[in-house]
């Protein structure tokens, strides 16, 4: 199947490997004239613009989007819509707010395209492993892509589903990521709970690795857990920051507006923008209530 695609950083050039190998004929596009050539010496068409990609593509066409959300993605899908034509398909393989997905369905169904999101996980491991793909988007257009679908997933009978209408991919994306905090969250606290009982001299790395076999929390997310211990279990050269790509802070925001209780994933998003503060005012703050109201000693700053 012929397909053009947008946006070669690490996952969309891992996306463009596997679909070369499973036979797909792809014309690409990247702002980095290197990533494109990269491409091309993998077997893809290269371009030099959205014009010239598009330009390429035979009717129907066929365009999978694989950059930042956001501008970069709303710039993109602007420019694809005054390039196509009618009948004519743009995939949204980011992670898009689902709203902004469905703003931007509804702008391209004004113009007779069609707009397919896809949820997409696997991250650097996909290419090897496949990707798990959360599909939205009229039952006849995703229906077409299928082909690309089987390709990318796991296995093409599994990994991977039509979830319902436009944004409903994105939608059931940010909910899997939200669930992912969680998850990290959860282990991260045990870790560190039995990483501070220095008195029974616990290999975490050991710990990790019993726990791949058998368990009930076993998981790839623990797979990679055992992966990092290995390297490093005291995580010496790893700085206590950690960032987020805005889908847990989407997923606690719809939980509020459904009024679906959700302490667990609030949680882990809280504690992530907490890392992020050195100085941490509230915790200063906290320090000197406590002295307040019950004289408990307070550590000075170094």
């Amino acid at each position: 199947m012929q397909l053009g695609m947008i946006g070669l950083g690490r996952m969309g050039a891992n996306m463009t490997t596997r679909l070369l190998r499973g036979g797909h004929e792809l014309v690409v596009y990247d702002m980095s004239a290197e990533a494109v050539q990269t491409a091309a010496e993998g077997g893809a068409r290269p371009s030099t613009s959205l014009a010239d990609l598009t330009g390429q593509l035979v009717a129907p066409r066929h365009v999978w989007v694989m950059v930042p959300s956001g501008d970069p993605t709303e710039q993109t899908v602007s420019a694809l819509a005054d390039l196509l034509s009618p009948g004519d398909t743009v995939i949204d393989g980011g992670n898009s707010n689902y709203k902004e997905t469905m703003r931007r369905g509804q702008m391209l169904a004004g113009r007779d395209l069609h707009y397919v999101d896809v949820g997409t996980s696997g991250g650097v491991w996909g290419l090897a492993e496949g990707y798990s793909l959360m599909i939205g988007g009229e039952t006849e257009a995703v229906a077409r892509l299928n082909p690309i679908f089987e390709t990318l997933a796991p296995a093409a009978d599994r990994g991977w589903g039509h979830v319902g209408p436009s944004g409903a991919g994105h939608f059931v994306k940010m909910v899997h990521n939200g669930i992912e905090y969680g998850m990290m969250q959860a282990f991260a606290e045990g870790f560190g709970i039995m990483q501070k009982k220095e008195a029974l001299g616990l290999d975490l790395h050991q710990i990790a690795e019993i726990w791949q076999h058998g368990s009930v929390v076993r998981s790839w997310l623990l797979d990679l857990t055992a992966a990092a211990l290995e390297k490093d279990a005291d995580l010496a050269d790893i700085a206590p920051f950690v960032s987020d790509s805005g889908e847990g802070r989407w997923t606690v925001a719809e939980a509020i507006e459904l009024d679906v209780p959700a302490p667990v994933i609030t949680h882990s998003l809280i504690t992530r923008l907490r890392s992020r503060d050195e100085e941490s005012y509230p915790d200063r703050l906290l320090a000197a209530m406590r002295q307040q109201f019950g004289g408990h000693a307070i550590k000075k700053s170094e």
